[in-house]
């Protein structure tokens, strides 16, 4: 069955927003990755300072998520800086929810494997509310 958590989304101040909810619940990050991370970035130094994905675990499976939005996205409006990511459980049930829930929506990262070892999209739905679909290739268990 998929985890559910919340995925933030900032302008400029991930890094800052999750070292103060890092102290506040204590624990400790589960990944941090930069744009420059990304293999044969595109992005500047500027832009490649930028978090591309942080996961804080919060407490009861619960993970916070969160990244800095590169400025090709345009100015973050209020609303759009919270998603829904699922983590699948099976590369069968990323692709059946990805599916389903974009279903009459708006694709706006096609599910595919992903660098990082996952298979992952994202999407806007029928009802406007923001998705992330990801499946992790190599489970740890």
């Amino acid at each position: 069955m998929a985890a559910v958590n919340p995925y933030l989304t900032f302008s400029n101040n991930c890094a800052e927003a999750f070292d103060f909810y890092k102290a506040a619940f204590g624990t400790e990050f589960l990944t941090r990755m930069l744009f420059s991370d990304i293999p044969d970035s595109k992005y500047d130094e500027k832009e490649g300072k930028k978090v591309m994905h942080v996961a804080l675990p919060i407490g009861q499976g619960t993970i916070l998520m969160g990244s800095d939005s590169p400025a090709e996205f345009g100015q973050l409006r209020e609303g759009d800086n919270l998603s829904i990511a699922i983590s699948a459980a099976s590369e069968e049930e990323a692709k059946k929810l990805f599916d389903s829930l974009s279903a009459g929506g708006k694709v706006t990262m096609p599910l595919e494997k992903a660098f990082w070892g996952a298979l992952f999209g994202m999407f806007t739905d029928k009802y406007g509310v923001q998705w992330m679909v990801n499946y992790d290739y190599e489970k740890k268990n």
